[in-house]
């Protein structure tokens, strides 16, 4: 199926819409006051009832709740109340509070609209700018701030804070220029402006003035100060630096807060470490914070990262209700993390039945788990849930989503849709290409691997490791052997790009399957990146697949055997190596040996997707619920099989 055909097709899909808000409008206009304002009156005109009694101060109220629970809607009819009784004029704060309710609900030039342009005040500026920083738009928060000092407007210490949460947005001499009017106007000592410089000069990695800020604060009982410190050490990989800051909170009786406890358990995370991980897990119980979305999610990252599916998904199960977007994308990169991939599927189902709406994040998450699966279907669904809502079109991180999508495509086997995604990206990366390249090659079509690989060099791409990994695999599965022999040689004298591990196993098994034994066993002895299991392995299969090595074959084993003791699979290969060629008597004595050293086969599995379901199988496994029926289709077939058929 092409995408084309897909664009048809996938009308049929009924996941959901979703609605982006772009990462930066660089000029935001203003809506037109007349359009605006003849849209609200005539909301009213529908629920004239409704407002009959509201003032000024009701009105400030309602827009209040209005802004906390997002809903614009009834926020615009009471605009449009307001409007026509005249509720605004002379009450600047009930025009702040419309701007805070617009910008709140993402309706940035709505927010500007009423916001009185040149006649703004202090407090209208403080929600334009916060309302800038909340939706993502910290480069507009900036040009708010300067319109707002060149209208001669004094900031308050309302506005520091909002500002520097749009540090992105600046460089570290503007954030010491805004420290110096915070300083002059003798706002420094304010615990929330001391806590928003403290996490934008971490941001930076100024670590000096960052606590000199902490310790001139003459106030620091407050945890918001202490978490502003943990938050900015951990998201700067300090890791240490922020354990000790909480270590000190505790001993000072700075009391904790949800904050707090995530801070140290996105350390925890990054450290990998369980055990300080669960101590910490405990504490959120005994105060209380373990039940909030923020922890809990925390929570779920830091078990997945150490490898604690059970528990992860525990917490997860006991959310009930209190699950976003980021818990389902949480959890869903904790089965992938695992290497649950049948899980991280029916996760996704599950999550789509539940009625959340899936993100780039959910998406980007759920394609490479359908790679590893080759489960096509599904992954070409998630390609048109895109195309559907626009988000290839509208997306400014172009090159990794389709670099999802590619990626996806060539492991599932379908290389015709995945060319046609990477001809129609707009601009092409490095990964692009290897994508491509490495797809051709794991398909065997060596020519075109290669011929995508001058290609790439055309386009002025610099390839790098794994563009060689990917060609030199196309020349192992296309027994282009000289083509192969000669990229290797040319690696770091004309692309200046050291061969690995990876680039010499690719050789030495393409020259062990065309039959090139004792050249592959040379490169093996003299490469200069030390010995790695998977090249013998490599040696040993080539000798089993030749069948006239038996020495070369045990020499293999007993340096596998020496890299790793304890792993089966070379014995299993020199065991049917023994078996073909007649030598039942060695046979007996490996099998032997392995029982003495209590190896273990690890048993092989397969698995087939059939209605967006995962079913996994193993060699005589009768587990399978619907076992009975799969043997009575299968049966009639292996007869035919045996029978000549």
């Amino acid at each position: 199926m092409t995408v084309v055909f897909l664009r048809i097709q996938i009308q049929k899909i009924s996941i959901g819409t979703l609605r982006l808000i772009p990462r930066n409008l660089s000029t935001i206009k203003p809506s037109p006051l007349s359009s605006l304002y003849s849209t609200l009156s005539s909301r009213i005109e529908e629920h004239p009832k409704r407002y009959k009694h509201h003032n000024v101060a009701t009105c400030i109220a309602a827009l209040q709740r209005c802004a906390h629970r997002n809903d614009a809607v009834s926020g615009g009819e009471l605009h449009g109340f307001m409007v026509r009784k005249g509720l605004l004029e002379d009450s600047p704060r009930a025009v702040t509070s419309l701007v805070n309710m617009y910008a709140k609900c993402g309706l940035m030039r709505r927010a500007i609209s009423v916001s009185g342009g040149s006649e703004r005040d202090v407090f209208a500026y403080n929600a334009i700018i916060s309302g800038f920083v909340v939706n993502g738009f910290p480069f507009d928060a900036v040009e708010m701030y300067r319109e707002m000092r060149a209208n001669g407007i004094l900031p308050d210490k309302y506005t520091f804070p909002s500002l520097l949460k749009g540090s992105d947005a600046m460089e570290v001499s503007d954030v010491r220029t805004v420290h110096g009017l915070a300083f002059k106007l003798g706002f420094d000592s304010d615990c929330y402006v001391g806590s928003a410089l403290v996490c934008s000069y971490l941001k930076f990695r100024v670590v000096e003035d960052a606590q000199k800020v902490f310790d001139e604060l003459p106030e620091r009982d407050d945890s918001v100060l202490w978490n502003a410190l943990v938050i900015g050490y951990s998201q700067i990989f300090k890791f240490e630096d922020a354990l000790r800051v909480f270590s000190q909170m505790r001993e000072e009786g700075v009391a904790l807060s949800r904050h707090t406890v995530t801070g140290v358990l996105s350390a925890f995370t990054v450290l990998a470490d369980v055990d300080n991980g669960r101590s910490i897990h405990g504490l959120a119980v005994k105060t209380g914070f373990d039940s909030g979305t923020v922890v809990s999610n925390a929570l779920i990252d830091m078990y997945g990262k150490s490898r604690w599916l059970e528990e992860a998904v525990k917490i997860f199960e006991a959310m009930d209700n209190e699950r976003d977007i980021f818990t389902w994308n949480s959890v869903l990169c904790v089965h992938d993390y695992c290497g649950d991939h049948d899980g991280a599927l029916a996760m996704f189902n599950r999550m789509l039945c539940s009625g959340i709406r899936p993100d780039l994040v959910t998406l980007t998450t759920v394609l490479p788990t359908c790679g590893r699966l080759a489960a096509l279907n599904q992954g070409r669904e998630i390609h048109g849930y895109m195309i559907v809502n626009g988000l290839l079109n509208r997306n400014s991180n172009d090159e990794f989503i389709n670099n999802s999508l590619m990626d996806m495509y060539a492991k599932c086997g379908d290389l015709r849709d995945a060319q046609t995604v990477f001809d129609s990206m707009r601009s092409k990366d490095s990964a692009s290409w290897n994508i491509m390249i490495n797809g051709y090659g794991v398909q065997s079509c060596g020519e075109l691997a290669l011929d995508m690989f001058s290609r790439m060099c055309e386009a002025g791409v610099r390839p790098d490791e794994i563009t060689f990994v990917g060609l030199l695999q196309a020349c192992n599965h296309s027994g282009f052997v000289s083509d192969g022999k000669r990229f290797l040689a040319q690696m770091e004298t004309v692309y200046n790009v050291i061969p690995t591990s990876d680039h010499y196993t690719c050789v030495i098994d393409m020259l062990g399957r065309a039959g090139k034994l004792q050249e592959a066993y040379k490169l093996a002895v003299t490469m200069p990146v030390g010995d790695n299991p998977v090249v013998w392995r490599s040696i040993l299969a080539s000798c089993r697949l030749h069948g006239n090595n038996i020495g070369l074959g045990e020499l293999a084993v007993k340096r596998l055997y020496e890299l790793e003791p304890e792993h089966s699979g070379a014995y299993i290969l020199m065991s049917n190596m023994y078996m073909e060629t007649g030598g039942y008597e060695r046979v007996l004595a490996l099998r032997d040996a392995m029982k003495k050293q209590n190896m273990k086969k690890t048993a092989a599995s397969s698995w087939i997707e059939v209605k967006h379901e995962i079913h996994t199988f193993f060699n005589s496994d009768k587990t399978h619920p619907e076992y009975e029926s799969i043997e009575a289709c299968l049966s009639p077939l292996t007869s035919h099989i045996l029978g000549g058929h």
